[in-house]
Protein backbone atom coordinates (compact mmCIF):
# COMPACT_ATOMS: atom_id res chain seq x y z
CA UNK A 1 0.00 0.00 0.00
CA UNK A 2 1.49 3.32 -1.13
CA UNK A 3 1.86 6.32 1.20
CA UNK A 4 1.04 8.60 -1.68
CA UNK A 5 -2.22 10.47 -0.92
CA UNK A 6 -5.26 10.09 -3.18
CA UNK A 7 -6.22 12.76 -5.74
CA UNK A 8 -7.23 16.18 -4.44
CA UNK A 9 -10.79 15.66 -5.68
CA UNK A 10 -11.12 12.55 -3.51
CA UNK A 11 -9.84 14.39 -0.42
CA UNK A 12 -12.21 17.28 -1.08
CA UNK A 13 -15.14 14.87 -1.46
CA UNK A 14 -14.25 13.17 1.84
CA UNK A 15 -13.92 16.50 3.71
CA UNK A 16 -17.33 17.70 2.51
CA UNK A 17 -19.06 14.39 3.19
CA UNK A 18 -17.53 14.12 6.67
CA UNK A 19 -18.54 17.69 7.48
CA UNK A 20 -22.16 17.21 6.33
CA UNK A 21 -22.40 13.51 7.21
CA UNK A 22 -24.34 13.29 3.97
CA UNK A 23 -23.23 12.34 0.47
CA UNK A 24 -26.17 14.23 -1.02
CA UNK A 25 -25.40 17.50 0.76
CA UNK A 26 -21.68 17.19 0.01
CA UNK A 27 -22.44 16.57 -3.68
CA UNK A 28 -24.71 19.64 -3.74
CA UNK A 29 -22.00 21.82 -2.16
CA UNK A 30 -19.36 20.61 -4.66
CA UNK A 31 -21.76 20.85 -7.62
CA UNK A 32 -21.35 17.20 -8.59
CA UNK A 33 -23.78 14.30 -8.74
CA UNK A 34 -24.09 11.96 -5.74
CA UNK A 35 -22.76 9.19 -7.97
CA UNK A 36 -19.65 11.21 -8.82
CA UNK A 37 -19.05 12.02 -5.17
CA UNK A 38 -19.49 8.35 -4.19
CA UNK A 39 -16.93 7.44 -6.86
CA UNK A 40 -14.40 9.88 -5.33
CA UNK A 41 -14.97 8.42 -1.85
CA UNK A 42 -14.42 4.90 -3.19
CA UNK A 43 -11.19 6.11 -4.86
CA UNK A 44 -9.97 7.42 -1.50
CA UNK A 45 -10.90 4.14 0.22
CA UNK A 46 -9.00 2.17 -2.42
CA UNK A 47 -5.90 4.31 -1.81
CA UNK A 48 -6.29 3.85 1.94
CA UNK A 49 -7.05 0.15 1.76
CA UNK A 50 -10.08 0.34 4.03
CA UNK A 51 -13.49 2.07 4.21
CA UNK A 52 -13.86 5.53 5.75
CA UNK A 53 -17.68 5.57 5.84
CA UNK A 54 -20.32 3.10 6.88
CA UNK A 55 -23.23 3.35 4.46
CA UNK A 56 -26.52 3.18 6.35
CA UNK A 57 -30.06 3.29 4.98
CA UNK A 58 -30.50 7.07 4.99
CA UNK A 59 -27.22 8.28 6.47
CA UNK A 60 -23.50 7.64 6.71
CA UNK A 61 -21.09 7.53 9.61
CA UNK A 62 -17.33 7.55 9.87
CA UNK A 63 -15.44 4.33 10.45
CA UNK A 64 -12.54 4.33 12.91
CA UNK A 65 -10.17 5.01 10.00
CA UNK A 66 -12.41 7.87 8.85
CA UNK A 67 -12.41 9.35 12.34
CA UNK A 68 -8.60 9.34 12.38
CA UNK A 69 -8.43 10.87 8.92
CA UNK A 70 -11.08 13.58 9.29
CA UNK A 71 -9.33 16.07 11.66
CA UNK A 72 -6.17 16.26 9.56
CA UNK A 73 -8.08 16.62 6.29
CA UNK A 74 -10.37 19.27 7.83
CA UNK A 75 -7.44 21.28 9.20
CA UNK A 76 -5.54 20.89 5.95
CA UNK A 77 -8.38 22.35 3.91
CA UNK A 78 -8.79 25.18 6.43
CA UNK A 79 -5.08 26.00 6.15
CA UNK A 80 -5.24 25.84 2.38
CA UNK A 81 -8.24 28.16 2.29
CA UNK A 82 -6.55 30.62 4.67
CA UNK A 83 -3.38 30.62 2.58
CA UNK A 84 -5.38 31.20 -0.60
CA UNK A 85 -7.25 34.14 0.96
CA UNK A 86 -4.01 35.63 2.26
CA UNK A 87 -2.36 35.36 -1.16
CA UNK A 88 -5.35 36.95 -2.88
CA UNK A 89 -5.42 39.73 -0.31
CA UNK A 90 -1.81 40.58 -1.15
CA UNK A 91 -2.91 41.39 -4.70
CA UNK A 92 -5.84 43.54 -3.57
CA UNK A 93 -4.88 47.17 -3.06
CA UNK A 94 -8.41 48.57 -3.34
CA UNK A 95 -10.24 47.12 -0.31
CA UNK A 96 -9.16 47.48 3.30
CA UNK A 97 -10.88 45.37 5.97
CA UNK A 98 -10.60 46.78 9.50
CA UNK A 99 -11.80 45.21 12.72
CA UNK A 100 -12.45 47.16 15.92
CA UNK A 101 -14.80 47.02 18.88
CA UNK A 102 -18.44 48.01 18.24
CA UNK A 103 -18.28 51.07 20.52
CA UNK A 104 -15.02 52.38 19.03
CA UNK A 105 -16.33 51.79 15.52
CA UNK A 106 -19.58 53.62 16.24
CA UNK A 107 -18.23 56.59 18.22
CA UNK A 108 -14.73 57.19 16.85
CA UNK A 109 -14.09 55.42 13.58
CA UNK A 110 -17.36 55.74 11.65
CA UNK A 111 -17.79 59.51 12.14
CA UNK A 112 -14.34 60.04 10.59
CA UNK A 113 -14.76 57.60 7.74
CA UNK A 114 -15.57 60.26 5.17
CA UNK A 115 -12.23 61.97 5.85
CA UNK A 116 -10.27 58.83 5.05
CA UNK A 117 -12.46 58.11 2.02
CA UNK A 118 -11.93 61.64 0.67
CA UNK A 119 -8.17 61.43 1.17
CA UNK A 120 -7.92 57.93 -0.35
CA UNK A 121 -10.73 57.46 -2.89
CA UNK A 122 -8.96 54.45 -4.39
CA UNK A 123 -9.39 52.46 -1.14
CA UNK A 124 -12.72 50.94 -0.12
CA UNK A 125 -12.81 50.47 3.68
CA UNK A 126 -14.81 47.62 5.16
CA UNK A 127 -15.50 47.21 8.86
CA UNK A 128 -15.93 44.19 11.11
CA UNK A 129 -17.19 45.60 14.42
CA UNK A 130 -16.85 42.92 17.07
CA UNK A 131 -15.38 42.26 20.50
CA UNK A 132 -14.18 38.89 19.25
CA UNK A 133 -10.45 38.68 18.52
CA UNK A 134 -10.49 38.00 14.79
CA UNK A 135 -7.76 36.10 12.98
CA UNK A 136 -6.09 37.98 10.12
CA UNK A 137 -5.94 34.98 7.77
CA UNK A 138 -9.04 33.03 8.74
CA UNK A 139 -11.30 36.10 8.93
CA UNK A 140 -9.78 37.98 5.98
CA UNK A 141 -8.75 41.01 8.07
CA UNK A 142 -6.13 43.56 7.00
CA UNK A 143 -5.75 45.59 10.20
CA UNK A 144 -7.14 45.55 13.73
CA UNK A 145 -7.66 48.28 16.31
CA UNK A 146 -7.41 46.55 19.67
CA UNK A 147 -7.92 47.80 23.22
CA UNK A 148 -6.47 46.22 26.32
CA UNK A 149 -3.19 45.27 27.95
CA UNK A 150 -0.51 42.80 26.97
CA UNK A 151 1.51 42.19 23.84
CA UNK A 152 0.56 41.23 20.30
CA UNK A 153 2.92 38.32 19.73
CA UNK A 154 4.47 37.98 16.25
CA UNK A 155 2.47 40.92 14.90
CA UNK A 156 3.25 44.50 13.95
CA UNK A 157 1.79 46.72 16.68
CA UNK A 158 1.75 50.52 16.94
CA UNK A 159 0.31 52.39 19.97
CA UNK A 160 -2.67 54.51 18.97
CA UNK A 161 -3.96 56.29 22.07
CA UNK A 162 -4.16 55.96 25.83
CA UNK A 163 -7.53 55.81 27.54
CA UNK A 164 -8.78 57.99 30.39
CA UNK A 165 -12.15 58.32 32.05
CA UNK A 166 -13.92 61.18 33.78
CA UNK A 167 -17.55 62.05 34.63
CA UNK A 168 -19.46 63.37 31.61
CA UNK A 169 -22.98 64.75 31.35
CA UNK A 170 -25.15 67.18 29.44
CA UNK A 171 -24.57 70.91 30.09
CA UNK A 172 -28.01 71.09 31.71
CA UNK A 173 -27.13 68.31 34.14
CA UNK A 174 -23.74 69.88 34.87
CA UNK A 175 -25.58 72.97 36.09
CA UNK A 176 -27.43 70.76 38.59
CA UNK A 177 -24.23 69.08 39.81
CA UNK A 178 -21.55 71.79 39.84
CA UNK A 179 -19.27 70.01 42.35
CA UNK A 180 -17.94 66.44 42.30
CA UNK A 181 -19.57 65.79 45.68
CA UNK A 182 -22.96 66.50 44.06
CA UNK A 183 -22.66 63.22 42.15
CA UNK A 184 -23.84 61.45 45.31
CA UNK A 185 -27.31 62.66 44.29
CA UNK A 186 -26.99 61.86 40.56
CA UNK A 187 -28.00 58.83 38.54
CA UNK A 188 -24.78 57.08 37.60
CA UNK A 189 -24.55 55.11 34.35
CA UNK A 190 -22.38 51.98 34.39
CA UNK A 191 -20.56 50.27 31.51
CA UNK A 192 -19.59 46.62 31.81
CA UNK A 193 -17.44 46.27 28.70
CA UNK A 194 -14.34 47.37 30.63
CA UNK A 195 -15.06 45.24 33.69
CA UNK A 196 -12.04 43.12 32.68
CA UNK A 197 -9.62 45.92 33.58
CA UNK A 198 -7.47 45.31 36.64
CA UNK A 199 -7.29 47.55 38.61
CA UNK A 200 -10.89 48.52 37.98
CA UNK A 201 -11.67 51.80 36.24
CA UNK A 202 -15.24 52.33 37.39
CA UNK A 203 -17.35 54.65 39.53
CA UNK A 204 -16.16 53.08 42.75
CA UNK A 205 -12.55 53.78 41.81
CA UNK A 206 -13.27 57.34 40.64
CA UNK A 207 -15.05 58.18 43.90
CA UNK A 208 -12.11 56.72 45.80
CA UNK A 209 -9.41 58.76 44.04
CA UNK A 210 -11.63 61.86 44.25
CA UNK A 211 -11.81 61.27 48.03
CA UNK A 212 -15.60 61.27 47.99
CA UNK A 213 -16.14 58.05 49.90
CA UNK A 214 -18.16 55.16 48.50
CA UNK A 215 -19.96 55.57 45.18
CA UNK A 216 -23.78 55.50 45.30
CA UNK A 217 -25.29 52.11 44.59
CA UNK A 218 -27.58 51.40 41.69
CA UNK A 219 -28.01 53.03 38.32
CA UNK A 220 -28.51 51.57 34.82
CA UNK A 221 -25.89 49.15 33.52
CA UNK A 222 -24.87 48.82 29.87
CA UNK A 223 -22.92 46.03 28.20
CA UNK A 224 -21.48 48.50 25.68
CA UNK A 225 -19.87 51.86 26.46
CA UNK A 226 -21.44 53.61 23.46
CA UNK A 227 -24.90 52.77 24.81
CA UNK A 228 -23.99 54.35 28.15
CA UNK A 229 -22.79 57.47 26.31
CA UNK A 230 -26.06 57.60 24.35
CA UNK A 231 -27.98 57.45 27.63
CA UNK A 232 -25.89 60.34 28.98
CA UNK A 233 -26.60 62.31 25.79
CA UNK A 234 -30.31 61.78 26.43
CA UNK A 235 -29.93 63.21 29.95
CA UNK A 236 -30.55 59.89 31.67
CA UNK A 237 -27.59 60.27 34.00
CA UNK A 238 -23.86 60.80 34.36
CA UNK A 239 -21.42 58.47 32.59
CA UNK A 240 -17.82 57.80 33.54
CA UNK A 241 -16.96 58.58 29.96
CA UNK A 242 -14.07 57.12 28.01
CA UNK A 243 -12.35 59.91 26.10
CA UNK A 244 -11.84 57.71 23.04
CA UNK A 245 -15.60 57.25 22.66
CA UNK A 246 -16.94 60.58 23.94
CA UNK A 247 -14.54 62.96 22.18
CA UNK A 248 -17.05 63.84 19.46
CA UNK A 249 -19.82 64.64 21.95
CA UNK A 250 -17.44 66.80 23.99
CA UNK A 251 -16.21 68.62 20.89
CA UNK A 252 -19.78 69.36 19.80
CA UNK A 253 -20.76 70.54 23.29
CA UNK A 254 -23.39 67.83 23.70
CA UNK A 255 -21.54 66.52 26.75
CA UNK A 256 -19.24 68.30 29.17
CA UNK A 257 -16.59 66.96 31.55
CA UNK A 258 -16.70 69.57 34.33
CA UNK A 259 -14.45 67.95 36.95
CA UNK A 260 -10.65 67.85 36.73
CA UNK A 261 -9.98 64.33 38.05
CA UNK A 262 -9.59 61.60 35.42
CA UNK A 263 -8.73 57.93 35.79
CA UNK A 264 -6.04 56.43 33.63
CA UNK A 265 -5.48 52.75 32.92
CA UNK A 266 -2.72 50.58 31.52
CA UNK A 267 -5.11 49.49 28.77
CA UNK A 268 -4.57 51.36 25.52
CA UNK A 269 -5.49 51.26 21.86
CA UNK A 270 -3.05 49.97 19.29
CA UNK A 271 -3.02 49.29 15.56
CA UNK A 272 -2.17 45.68 14.74
CA UNK A 273 -1.50 43.83 11.49
CA UNK A 274 0.62 40.89 10.31
CA UNK A 275 4.35 41.55 10.46
CA UNK A 276 5.47 43.16 7.21
CA UNK A 277 1.95 44.13 6.09
CA UNK A 278 2.41 47.62 7.56
CA UNK A 279 4.51 48.50 4.51
CA UNK A 280 1.68 47.82 2.04
CA UNK A 281 0.39 51.13 0.60
CA UNK A 282 -3.25 50.79 1.69
CA UNK A 283 -2.32 49.74 5.24
CA UNK A 284 0.39 52.38 5.56
CA UNK A 285 -2.13 55.02 4.43
CA UNK A 286 -4.61 53.92 7.11
CA UNK A 287 -1.95 53.74 9.82
CA UNK A 288 -0.76 57.27 9.08
CA UNK A 289 -4.30 58.65 8.86
CA UNK A 290 -5.51 57.10 12.13
CA UNK A 291 -2.38 58.23 13.97
CA UNK A 292 -2.89 61.80 12.81
CA UNK A 293 -6.54 61.78 13.91
CA UNK A 294 -5.80 60.90 17.53
CA UNK A 295 -4.13 64.25 18.16
CA UNK A 296 -7.52 65.93 18.54
CA UNK A 297 -7.92 64.34 21.99
CA UNK A 298 -5.11 66.49 23.39
CA UNK A 299 -7.38 69.54 23.62
CA UNK A 300 -9.40 67.86 26.40
CA UNK A 301 -6.38 67.10 28.59
CA UNK A 302 -5.65 70.66 29.69
CA UNK A 303 -6.32 71.31 33.36
CA UNK A 304 -6.95 67.69 34.27
CA UNK A 305 -5.40 65.68 37.06
CA UNK A 306 -4.69 62.17 35.78
CA UNK A 307 -4.60 59.45 38.43
CA UNK A 308 -3.83 55.80 37.58
CA UNK A 309 -6.59 53.43 38.62
CA UNK A 310 -5.57 51.45 41.68
CA UNK A 311 -2.98 53.93 42.89
CA UNK A 312 -2.75 54.24 46.65
CA UNK A 313 -3.88 57.69 47.77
Amino acid sequence: MSDRPPPFTALRAFEAAARHMSFAKAAEELSVTPAALSYQIKSLEQHLGQPVFRRLNRAVELTEAGQRLEPGIRDGFASLQAAWRAARRMADDTTLTITAGPAFTAKWLSPRLFQFANAHPQIEPRFAATLRLLDFDRDNIDIAIRFGVGEDTALFSRPLMDEWLTPMMTPQMAARFPEPSDLAKATLLHQDDIAFLKPAADWGEWFRVAKLGAAPRGGPRFSQADHAIDAALAGAGVVLGRISLAEGALRDGLLVAPYPIALTTEAHYRLVCPEGAEARPKIRAFLDWVSSETGTIKQFEAGRTFIPAGREM
